[in-house]
């Protein structure tokens, strides 16, 4: 396997050079535990790593990476609740103080969710990513109304929703609402525009996306 091997001659370059130079943050990592102050939910596409775009090194950022970036509402169903133990421990644990959702340009995703392209798809051939995506299907409907579902038009428009979805889901949970009222969390959208290297950040006041500088 090409591939691998290619992991294992970065990992070689990452211990004689990234390990060896930062070696005494490692040392007090492992010492002290994890302390970071800030959760970033993202997606699993392998061209945006949050810890690149922000350029954050080991410790500062406490990251969740799944299809789209997306935050199921809180549940008490039975299931495996990956993202939601993720945001219990990032809450209730580390004390993060904000959380940032961070959607992104191409994504494939909610392209699927746009256009429905897996929809009946069974379990193992597209129909998981299908049930994660439906999570969409509420705010498809008005895309789809303005944009159609096709083009870079419309594929944004649902991008920029996904990231409007997980942030209200975001607000259904009771460890999230109490941390908001007391003044210990801000949750915050961005969206990173892969094609031009721009993150874009939601204003609260406007609700529009605002190209960071």
């Amino acid at each position: 396997m090409p591939e691998f091997a290619q992991l294992l001659e970065g990992y070689r370059r990452f211990r004689k050079n990234g390990y060896a130079t930062q070696r005494d943050r490692f040392e007090r990592l492992a010492e002290h535990g994890q302390s970071p102050k800030l959760m970033v939910i993202a997606c699993s596409d392998s061209r945006v790593d949050p810890a690149q775009i922000f350029d954050v090194d080991p410790g500062e950022i406490f990251v969740v990476r799944n299809v789209a970036a997306l935050v199921p509402p809180f549940e008490t169903t039975p299931g495996m609740h990956g993202v939601s133990a993720a945001l219990e421990f990032a809450v209730n644990v580390l004390k993060v103080r904000q959380i940032v959702v961070m959607g992104h340009g191409k994504c494939g995703g909610c392209k699927a969710a746009l256009t429905k392209e897996l929809h009946g798809a069974p379990l193992g051939k597209g129909g998981f990513v299908a049930n994660w995506i439906s999570q969409l299907d509420e705010v498809r409907g008005p895309v789809v109304d303005e944009h159609g579902t096709q083009g870079r038009e419309a594929e944004r428009a649902m991008e920029l929703a996904a990231v409007r979805v997980s942030l209200e889901n975001l607000h259904s949970f009771p460890c999230v609402q109490e941390r908001e009222a007391s003044g210990d969390l801000v949750l915050r959208g961005t969206f990173f525009a892969i094609f031009d290297g721009v993150l874009h950040v939601l204003d609260r006041e406007s609700g529009e996306f605002i190209p960071e500088e």
